[in-house]
């Protein structure tokens, strides 16, 4: 049981402007956090122009991570609040599946037709029909995770988010034992900078803050990517290598710092688990080997490892992209391998990030209903929805078929891999759904209940930085538009129509809010609504793991136990039992063939955000239309022009789309930013017909940038 239930108590609301007084004719100034799928999770000034309207958006110049530097497509948040197209009112759908056919109805209508639906699909098979899907449409602890405290307390099917951190995560705790690392803002203090694997001039801007900072101090950028991006156009030097290779390079990098005397022996015998197996693994990883397998020449390997073996203070900052391949999560810690070889940990500015998500230490039980989990209940793997919904029965995980879907935060119609399942379980007749949404999104299209979502401006919620070390708070600015609800007042109401028991349900945001950075030895909402955020770093020390690894010998691990990541009720892959013991290529990549000689890589565009900004017509705008970068000599062979039509295709699906020629990749590589929606393709087929949806070591995981594909021209 939670403790201190009885403890709760309302809690005011605190929001006064902290300049510009009301009635002089200029905006309030307020003070937020953005809230989507970004690590950097900036904090926000607002401009509040009335109660349902702001202006600017722009960072908080005061927080030390932020530092007043926001993307541009947050900067122009008020197109996406302000949208004429926004969800107001509660719909019934009164046409076919994926129509635009729907009914206003009363909330209470729509609630009651939501509990029947899951009451009937409960009856049907049972409880673990039906499934709370979610993701990272908001990423404020009580509106994305209060859908757990629903799930507990009806023992709903369990969800194991696997579409976006598993495999970067698992890669990086293998090593360390914790999700924590150095510092961020020490990449402002490295001699040396490497930016593994991401993209922040698109993906999390303020990386590049730092980044810059760095350079002006006479710093190296070092970017590691697998095509010349906004990122790798800044860098001192760009290392290009093959989707899924990463392994490679990473151990031929240690392989030219054991062979040339630039390995810390003394604090590789102190801090780590078997230096003497790795230098022995390594000693036939030569760059000519990783050259093989990167692309790279053997030049420009010998030319980074030397690099980072004369500069201590090396900072390795590891991104998300190059662990979404089937072999992503050996990557990672292959990767983050180089930062213990060196002994880089040492020294301010040097050692390796990934995310500081194990720093913060919250206590959840009130959000998520942790104190009524069922251990026993299954949990099916989110980047699976196409196999799950097609009632394959490895994906089922030895349960009923899912008969009812309850979504929040995510577009899985456009976003899942392998979207012809996707939309063929959606299309199924016996599935009832039910999205909570702020736009008549795809996913929301084939729903049968339709309700209307307020933004994070519109209600009060509390975040964490991923790529910081930041608790923010998102206090309600303005009032939502229509009937607009929040995720958690659906929740509570949809609990009480299911006859769901739990406290949580009878609490208020605000008092959720409160009772859990109390119980998580934060302080208290008011405490956090003076300071605005809190820096939750740790000491030097403790950050730069030198009081010993977050594992049991206190060491850090060349040779990992992956059978470590399994959570509760999820099965394990057999490919678990195949991860090389120690840093590796792991050559289990869907590698190009003859018949599909191209390999694939969907990176992020810079004016969408997953599915979001999507609608907003300036990011649109700036996108202009789907296309396939490809370089010029593939391009040549294959007889396409720039600009020409061309079918790209595999096993899974095909799709129409322009041909771009672009020099700043690896022959033999074609990149496709993402993600447009399925409609802004000729057919109706995005970019996630082409990506697979089998499970990926050590516990699943989307491998969105690890896919073979055939590339034709048309006319």
């Amino acid at each position: 049981m939670p403790r201190n239930r009885n403890a709760v108590r309302p809690v005011p609301i605190m929001n006064a402007p902290r300049s510009l007084a009301p009635g002089n004719g200029k905006a309030e100034v307020h003070y937020s956090a953005c809230p989507h799928d970004c690590p950097s999770t900036c904090a926000l000034a607002v401009d509040k122009l009335d109660g349902q309207t702001i202006g600017r958006v722009r960072g908080a110049e005061d927080n030390s991570y932020t530092a007043g530097v926001i993307c541009a497509k947050v900067g122009r948040y008020a197109e996406r609040v302000h949208h004429p197209d926004r969800l107001l009112k509660p719909l019934r759908r009164v046409g076919p599946k994926g129509s635009t056919q729907f009914k206003e109805i009363p909330w209470d209508e729509a609630l009651k037709r939501m509990a029947d639906g899951f009451n009937a699909a409960e009856a049907r098979a049972g409880s673990q029909a039906v499934w709370p899907y979610y993701y990272a449409g908001t990423m404020g602890l009580v509106m994305r995770d209060g859908i757990h405290r629903l799930r507990h307390a009806k023992r709903y099917s369990g969800q194991h988010s696997t579409i976006c951190v598993t495999l970067a995560w698992n890669g990086f705790i293998a090593g360390t034992g914790r999700l924590a690392g150095a510092d961020p803002r020490e990449m402002a203090e490295a001699d040396v900078l490497v930016i593994w694997g991401t993209n922040p001039v698109s993906t999390q801007i303020n990386v590049m803050t730092h980044a810059t900072r760095a350079k002006k101090r006479g710093g190296k950028l070092v970017v590691v990517d697998t095509y010349r991006n906004g990122t790798a156009e800044q860098a001192d030097m760009f290392l290009c290598v093959r989707p899924g290779t990463d392994g490679a390079l990473a151990c031929a990098v240690m392989h030219v710092l054991f062979r040339d005397g630039h390995a810390d022996r003394d604090y590789l015998a102190k801090y780590t688990d078997c230096p003497a197996d790795l230098e022995a693994h390594v000693a036939s990883r030569t760059p000519a080997w990783a050259s093989a397998i990167t692309g790279l020449p053997v030049a420009e390997i010998e030319a980074f490892a030397q690099l980072v073996g004369q500069h201590r203070k090396t900072f390795l900052r590891l991104g998300y992209g190059f662990s979404r391949s089937r072999n992503g999560a050996v990557n990672m810690h292959a990767a983050s391998c180089i930062a213990a070889v060196t002994g880089a940990w040492q020294y301010r500015g040097g050692g390796a990030f990934h995310n500081n998500g194990a720093i913060y230490h919250w206590n959840k039980s009130m959000i998520e209903g942790l104190d009524v989990l069922d251990p026993t209940v299954r949990v099916l793997d989110q980047s699976r929805i196409g196999p799950v919904l097609c009632g394959e029965a490895d994906a089922l995980m030895g349960g009923p078929p899912v008969h009812g879907l309850f979504i929040q935060n995510t577009n899985p119609m456009m976003v899942a891999p392998d979207l012809s399942k996707v939309h063929r379980g959606f299309a199924r007749d016996d599935l009832f759904v039910c999205v909570h949404e702020q736009f008549l999104t795809e996913t929301a299209r084939m729903a049968d209940i339709v309700l209307p979502a307020t933004m994070f401006l519109e209600h009060d919620d509390l975040y964490q930085g991923g790529g910081h070390q930041h608790i923010l708070l998102g206090p309600k600015i303005i009032e939502p538009p229509g009937e607009c609800r929040s995720n958690h007042e659906v929740i509570c109401a949809l609990a009480k129509e299911l006859g769901a028991d739990h406290p949580g349900f009878a609490m208020s945001a605000r008092e959720l809010i409160d009772w859990t950075l109390r119980n998580s030895g934060w302080g208290t909402l008011q405490e956090l609504a003076d300071k605005r955020w809190l820096d939750c770093q740790p000491d030097f020390e403790t950050a730069h793991y030198l009081k010993g690894f977050a594992n049991k010998d206190g060491k850090f691990h060349f040779r990992p136990d992956w059978s470590r990541f399994r959570p509760h009720g999820f099965v394990e892959t057999a490919l678990v039992r195949d991860i090389p013991q120690l840093p590796d290529h792991w050559p289990v990549i869907e590698e190009a063939t003859e018949e599909m000689p191209f390999r694939l890589v969907t990176a992020p565009a810079r004016s969408y955000l997953n599915s979001s900004f999507t609608e907003t017509p300036s990011s649109r705008k700036r996108e202009g239309r789907p296309q396939a970068k490809i370089h010029p000599e593939d391009a040549a062979r294959l007889g396409i022009a720039d600009g020409q039509r061309i079918r790209l295709g595999n096993g899974r699906g095909s799709m129409v789309l322009h041909a771009e020629h672009f020099a700043g990749l690896r022959r033999g590589v074609i990149v496709v930013e993402s993600i447009w929606p399925n409609d802004a393709f000729e057919e109706g087929r995005g970019i996630n017909f082409l990506t697979g949806a089998d499970a990926v070591a050590p516990v699943g995981g989307a491998a969105f940038h690890d896919n073979r594909v055939w590339v034709r021209p048309l006319n």
